[in-house]
């Protein structure tokens, strides 16, 4: 270990990690992930699936889950700069309903681990972002469960200054608040 600092939050499970990033005159190097020093830090995840996203200023995307194939996800920003948040959705949690919120970026270089059980979203706050995630499942179109992303009870407190409009797609604005989701568990 070493090239990873592993950040517990107030949320059982989430993390936020940092790596050593190697800079000279070429650019940069950094090992993004190691399933030895994952282990090793209590995040013992195979993933089976990478994903990456481009989106503008002001998107907002989720906040998503799986009903029965719950993902865990290993996110970071390659371009630009997001707020990302992860919402507990462990039934039996002492957390259940809270949130955790970074600011994940090109510069920073931080990512986020986030375990089977909770929602994910993301709102961009630079011009334009390039996000990329890893995942412990295959997404299942048919299994794909939200919350509304302003849901009071939860209150994100999204940083939303400078962002003159929200840009949702079209599922992404019908989705319930927490207290009126289906039993998906």
């Amino acid at each position: 270990m070493g090239k990873f600092k592993f950040i517990e939050t107030e949320i059982e499970g989430l993390y936020i990690i940092e790596t050593g990033v190697f800079e000279d005159n070429r650019g940069y190097f950094m090992e993004s992930y190691n399933y030895r020093d994952f282990k090793a830090a209590g995040i013992d995840a195979v993933f089976v699936q990478d994903n990456q996203s481009k989106s503008k200023k002001g998107v907002l995307r989720g906040l998503h889950f799986q009903k029965k194939h719950p993902q865990g996800k290993l996110v970071r920003v390659l371009k630009g700069e997001v707020f990302d948040v992860a919402v507990d959705l462990r039934k039996n949690s002492k957390t259940y309903g809270k949130w955790v919120g970074i600011i994940l970026s090109d510069k920073n270089k931080k990512q986020f681990y986030i375990p089977e059980g909770f929602a994910h979203g993301f709102l961009v706050l630079s011009d334009e972002a390039e996000f990329f995630y890893k995942c412990t499942d295959f997404y299942y179109p048919d299994d794909e469960g939200g919350i509304i992303w302003n849901d009071p009870d939860i209150n994100i407190q999204w940083p939303l200054e400078g962002i003159e409009e929200v840009i949702l797609s079209e599922k992404d604005k019908k989705w319930p608040r927490l207290r009126d989701l289906e039993e998906w568990t």
